[in-house]
Formats: C-alpha cells, sequence, structure tokens
C-alpha cells in the first residue's frame, strides 16, 4: 500500500511539473517575441532630432540624413552620400527653369499642417509595435511575398492561382534605364486585412529566381499600416523578393535625401467617383555617372536612390518595365475577393471613373525621356480587372473583383 501510495504521490508531482513547464514555456513564447519585437523597433526607429504628429495619426521622426536605417546594410557602412543626382533624364524639364522648379514646387503632405522637418533630416513614417506584430515575423515585416511581379513568360489561365492578379502594360525586349507616368490616385476598398491593392510601376532586371526590382506607387495595404488609407510607396528587392528589400525605410537599403515627403505617408486628397481626378508623377531612372536609381516624386528634388551596389543585374540596366495595377485574392470566403483595383470601375467606364495611367514613358540609353511605342498587357483575370488603351496616351484599368462575371 506504501509502495502503491508513493507512485501515486510521484505521478502527481510528474504531473504538476510538467504543467508547470508547459505553462512556463507559453508564457516565455510571448516574452520572447515582445523583446524581439522591441528590439527591431529600436535598430528601425532611429533617434529623432524632431517628431511631428500628422492629422491622420501617423507621426513623422525628423532623423538625421547620415543615421537613416539605409546604412545598417553591410555594404553601405561607408556609403558617401549622393545629395543630388548627376544628371535629369533630358526632357524632363526645360533647362532653363529646371532650378525654379526644383527649389520652389512642393507636394503637401498631411503631416505638414503641424510642422515641417529641419535641414539635414529626413521623414520617416514611426514603425509601431502593432505593425510589426501584424506580420508573419519580425523578419518578413515590410516584405512583398514571394514573386507578386507580373512575368510576362508565366501568363497563362491558371496563372493567377498564386493569389496576385495583374491588370498591367510592360516594355520588354531592351536596355532600359527608368521609367516614368502620371497615375490618379484612389481609395480601393480591401475586403481583408491580409490582402492589398495598389497601382505602380516596376523597373526590373534578371531571372526570375533572382529578380532585381525597384518600384514605386500608391497602395492600400492594412496588413501593413493598420489602415485603408491610400499611401506613397517604394520597394526593392535583388533576390526575387526573398529576403532582400522591403517597403519604404522598413530595412537598409533605399537612401532617402529628400526632407519634405515621407515615404508610407498618406496621399491626400485622392480622386472621387465622376468627380475631381487628382493625379501623381512618379519617375525612376538610373544616374548615367554614379549608377544609382534614383526615385521622384511629381516636380519635388527627388526623394532618393537605391545604391547600384544592391543589385547584380540591375546594376547594369533594366530589361522589364511595367505599369499597372495589382490585388491579392486570397479567397478566403470560397470565392474571388471582392478587393477593387483602382477606382473599382472597369476601364470601359473611362475618364472621371476608371483608373488610369498617362504619358507612359521611358528613360533609354542617352538619357532621354521617350514614348515607348508596341507595349503590350498583362491581364490575368478580365472578368474581375480588366486594361484598355484609350487616345491620347491614357491606359485605363481596373476592376470590382469579386461580380456576376467573376465568382
Amino acid at each position: 500500500m506504501a509502495t502503491h501510495a508513493s507512485m501515486s504521490h510521484s505521478l502527481i508531482v510528474l504531473l504538476l511539473v510538467i504543467i508547470y513547464f508547459s505553462y512556463a514555456k507559453a508564457g516565455l513564447q510571448p516574452m520572447r517575441q515582445q523583446l524581439e519585437v522591441q528590439r527591431y523597433l529600436k535598430k528601425l526607429n532611429k533617434p529623432a532630432i524632431k517628431s511631428i504628429k500628422s492629422p491622420d495619426g501617423d507621426i513623422i521622426d525628423c532623423v538625421h540624413i547620415s543615421h537613416q536605417p539605409a546604412f545598417d546594410h553591410p555594404s553601405l557602412r561607408n556609403h558617401a552620400i549622393q545629395t543630388r543626382p548627376s544628371f535629369h533624364p533630358l526632357g524632363l524639364y526645360d533647362e532653363s527653369k529646371l532650378a525654379s522648379k526644383m527649389e520652389t514646387k512642393s507636394i503637401p503632405q498631411l503631416w505638414h499642417q503641424n510642422g515641417m522637418c529641419p535641414e539635414d533630416t529626413i521623414p520617416i513614417r514611426r514603425t509601431k509595435k502593432e505593425d510589426v506584430l501584424r506580420a508573419t515575423s519580425v523578419e518578413r515585416y515590410g516584405k512583398k511575398r514571394h514573386r507578386p511581379i507580373p512575368n510576362p513568360t508565366s501568363v497563362h489561365p491558371t496563372w493567377s492561382n498564386t493569389g496576385h492578379e495583374h491588370a498591367v502594360v510592360y516594355a520588354r525586349g531592351g536596355k532600359y534605364y527608368g521609367a516614368k507616368a502620371q497615375i490618379n490616385v484612389w481609395n480601393p476598398m480591401v475586403q481583408e486585412r491580409k490582402e492589398f491593392s495598389l497601382s505602380q510601376l516596376w523597373v526590373s532586371a534578371g531571372p526570375v529566381e533572382q529578380l532585381n526590382t525597384v518600384e514605386a506607387g500608391w497602395h492600400v495595404c492594412p496588413s501593413l499600416y493598420g489602415d485603408d488609407k491610400t499611401r506613397l510607396f517604394a520597394y526593392w528587392t535583388s533576390d526575387s523578393y526573398r529576403s532582400t528589400g522591403c517597403y519604404n525605410l522598413g530595412c537598409s537599403g533605399f537612401i532617402q535625401v529628400n526632407r519634405d515627403i515621407a515615404l508610407g505617408a498618406v496621399i491626400y486628397p485622392i480622386s472621387s467617383y465622376g468627380g475631381r481626378e487628382y493625379e501623381i508623377t512618379l519617375l525612376i531612372w538610373k544616374d548615367p555617372i554614379s549608377g544609382n536609381w534614383w526615385l521622384q516624386y511629381g516636380n519635388l528634388s527627388p526623394i532618393g536612390y537605391w545604391p547600384s551596389s544592391l543589385f547584380r543585374d540591375l546594376s547594369d540596366s533594366a530589361s522589364l518595365i511595367e505599369w499597372g495595377g495589382e490585388v491579392v485574392n486570397l479567397k478566403l470566403n470560397g470565392g474571388h475577393t471582392s478587393t477593387k483595383m483602382g477606382s473599382g470601375h472597369f476601364p470601359g467606364e473611362g475618364f472621371g471613373k476608371a483608373s488610369y495611367f498617362k504619358n507612359i514613358q521611358i528613360v533609354d540609353q542617352s538619357n532621354h525621356l521617350q514614348a515607348f511605342q508596341g507595349i503590350d498587357n498583362i491581364i490575368t483575370r478580365p472578368t474581375c480587372y480588366d486594361l484598355r488603351h484609350a487616345d491620347e496616351g491614357y491606359i485605363y484599368y481596373g476592376g470590382p473583383g469579386r461580380n456576376p462575371n467573376c465568382p
């Protein structure tokens, strides 16, 4: 009896020990995650010289230009900042008016209502703990999923089963040194928090497995920002979205030199159906002297650049340029998502109702901006999102997603 009682007691003790360590382990996991997130935020949110609370809720930190996240990259530790491009593409401006345009034109962002960043600083949208916790892991914060770029060599009826759907035009078959377009801006509804809707231009080179790309446009991306606002963004990768690159300044890489424009900030105002149109102008081009890829927004002095040292194939030139829209379709309700692309209306509705790109141009080897003839289309599912060429260089695109013809 004593032996039996001792064994029962031992089993109870063992069970209690197992339960204790199970609870302890369960408690340790969130604690480790919290510590990991805090370390990441400390690394990403650099000390600010000044902080500005935007009316839309964002906090904009004015960080010294030499302390921005770009310089955490191993290849950029001793990088000398290029404060302005060696040359702009020829045809971008009348040369006699270049200086005045670059110095006096400005594009307001909402945070400007409460202040501006001082000289020698750049504005960075502060990353919050909640932003990082929405990602699948700290390592994946601010990154796209693998291979979302529309690939002209892979378009077939089942291609959109990857979850990414596109309506884009593209130029391929030559050496390209940049791209430009005007895009009207909308606020498309996004059905699921892990879906997004964007309109952008892609400048790419290299094989699909190791794609190099620099990108810019506007998007609605709840998983990244925690809201449904339309925001300006930039992106890059040198390995087909596997591990390198990120949105905006969410990792080391892109070097910002402009103190007026915050990447990831809200674009306002936006177009309304049947109402006034609002556009943004985006230009990406390769500096013919430094080889860096510059990003310009409107007529402002450029936002900044992606150093050529980040890339293998893009260190020379681009082989593929694309302009258009993209959505993620997770099919969580068993059918096609109702996430909208562009204005959420089909291109046949035309000006004032459908979203568009216009004045599409490429930069050639002589650093000239020119209209590209012979662009082709990628439309993964035209009953959901479509594209149409129109007069005067307009490319209308977009759609509502789920509808009677897109179940």
